[in-house]
């Protein structure tokens, strides 16, 4: 898969914003965090598209596990975060974002309706990947007997709504960016106002 320096750029933009989400705007000593990354995971696959957005989130994954203290939880990175509770979130960050994009990869409808059913289309991919997840580490690696409603209890029932008003905000501002995108390049090239 070779990148041109333009989406390097754009791939190591969003990647950064990742790290900014997560150690800055972070709260709650829960087991499973508030954070801004869903913001961002699903601003990068509205803007960045599916490939991109996917590989920005693989990336900001990749620093934390080989080390970098970028993720919201302590001990905030290293390769046995893989069997941290939310790992299973961070995953879910890669295929939200191509989940996103790639339900954006037509561009016949530009609405506003259809940037929203994108981005929740990823949140819901997010919490399908993080709770079984959170359910999996906590009764059979933690030992910690969690039945299922306690894991919607803990991983989802205090994120829902503001991470529904996250998915929205990041489907606006992805659509005004792509739409501003396409307005600014000629019309030969409209046929690919993104990366993909």
């Amino acid at each position: 898969m070779k990148l041109t320096t333009r989406e390097i750029t754009l791939t190591a933009l969003f990647a950064a914003l990742a790290v900014v989400a997560a150690m800055l705007v972070r709260f709650g000593s829960a087991i499973v965090p508030f954070s801004l990354l869903p913001f961002v995971v699903l601003l990068a696959g509205g803007i960045l598209g599916s490939r991109l957005g996917a590989l920005s989130m693989a990336l900001y994954v990749l620093m934390g596990l080989i080390g970098l203290p970028v993720f919201a939880k302590p001990p905030f990175g290293g390769p046995l975060y893989v069997l941290s509770p939310t790992f299973g979130f961070l995953l879910g960050f890669i295929a939200a974002a191509w989940t996103t994009g790639i339900l954006l990869k037509q561009e016949e409808n530009d609405s506003y309706w259809r940037y929203a059913l994108a981005s929740l289309a990823g949140l819901v991919v997010i919490y399908l990947c993080g709770l079984p997840y959170l359910y999996v580490i906590m009764n059979f690696y933690l030992g910690q007997s969690m039945p299922v409603p306690k894991v919607l209890q803990i991983g989802l029932l205090p994120f829902i709504i503001p991470d529904l008003i996250k998915a929205l905000a990041a489907a606006v501002l992805a659509r005004q960016v792509r739409q501003r995108l396409k307005d600014a390049v000629s019309p030969a090239a409209t046929d690919s106002p993104g990366p993909k």
